[in-house]
């Protein structure tokens, strides 16, 4: 292969994608990148149903995803959820939950390319927001979630914050086989939702 042989520094580029939206863009912009890339997908959702709009068929409307940009999914000015794949869908479930009982906004990123990183997505939201939380089903150590913990570490957005990061991750355990065990072992709604509480503690509307 031309690629084990080539003198040109290559750049690996690696993705997570979370709906249809993700897919098309992500893979669209992979084959078109001379770097190698590589595209995962959750085992975990090949059962699911989404709805296609009639748009997602129309040629004019593709889009490529921006390598090294992350996808903004919802807005909002009191918190930020970061997350990839199929957390993008329980990280969503629990904005709405917190906004319907706790009067909060959560932005809610969708951190679909995680190789590069759209770091700086993440710190301009924290700016905003001045409070994180980072959703993975991997194990807490050496993983994203502690990427982007040590990132924000090092960088401006530091000083930004009100609450420490709270990380959202996986037991470290090994993963069960048995299905129920399985949802106990990996993140929730509920689990985002109780650690956005610990997060926006100081709030007035939530003491």
């Amino acid at each position: 292969s031309p690629f084990f042989f080539s003198t040109k520094k290559k750049r690996l580029k690696v993705f997570a994608i979370y709906d249809t939206i993700d897919a098309r863009e992500v893979l669209k912009a992979s084959i078109r990148d001379p770097d190698p890339c590589v595209v995962l997908e959750n085992e975990m959702m090949y059962g699911s149903k989404v709805k296609v709009p009639e748009s997602w068929f129309d040629e004019s409307t593709i889009q490529l995803a921006q390598i090294g940009k992350a996808r903004l999914l919802k807005s909002g000015n009191d918190l930020t959820i970061v997350t990839h794949s199929r957390m993008c869908a329980f990280a969503l479930e629990a904005a709405n939950i917190l906004e319907k009982e706790d009067g909060v906004s959560i932005e809610v990123i969708n951190n679909r390319c995680l190789r590069p990183m759209d770091r700086s997505a993440i710190i301009n939201s924290i700016k905003k927001t001045h409070r994180l939380i980072y959703v993975e089903e991997g194990w807490p150590q050496c993983g994203i979630a502690a990427e982007v913990c040590a990132s924000v570490m090092e960088s401006e957005g530091f000083d930004y914050l009100d609450a420490p990061v709270e990380r959202v991750c996986g037991i470290d355990v090994p993963m069960p086989y048995c299905p129920n065990l399985e949802e106990m072992v990996l993140p929730s709604t509920a689990s985002i939702v109780a650690a956005a509480r610990r997060a926006l503690k100081g709030r007035k509307s939530l003491v």
